[in-house]
């Protein structure tokens, strides 16, 4: 593996885990909100704080030291180092190109809709 994609596969992981353990903190809370149980449990430091904790250590170790995980996450980022990306000069082409055409999109549809509107307000008196 190289060691490049080893610190960019280990930050992945590090985040994965930061947000298993952000998810399991909001499910704690909202689930004590909703059940009696939960907010017992969750009145203890080590359910509210520990338990999240835990999840996120538990993700990241599941995911850094998998032998498979750690295959296929080095295969990507360097699938990903292969991708040619624009440049500013064609995004910012792109992008105005698209606007645009969304503009010209909305005044057809615009004037579709006024069309219809009045013909049917034509029918209908």
């Amino acid at each position: 593996m190289d060691k490049a994609n080893s610190k960019v596969l280990t930050l992945s992981f590090a985040i994965a885990g930061a947000l298993s353990g952000f998810t399991t903190h909001l499910l704690i809370k909202s689930f004590s909100a909703a059940f009696g149980i939960v907010a017992k449990m969750a009145d203890t430091d080590l359910v509210r704080h520990g338990l999240p904790v835990f999840v996120g250590v538990l993700v990241f170790s599941a995911l850094q030291f998998n032998p498979m995980i750690a295959t296929w996450g080095d295969e990507v980022v360097s699938e990903i180092r292969k991708v040619v990306w624009p440049s500013r000069k064609d995004t910012t082409a792109m992008t105005i190109v698209v606007v645009v055409m969304v503009l010209i999109s909305s005044l057809i549809v615009t004037g579709f809709d006024l069309a219809s509107g009045s013909i049917l307000k034509l029918l209908m008196n």
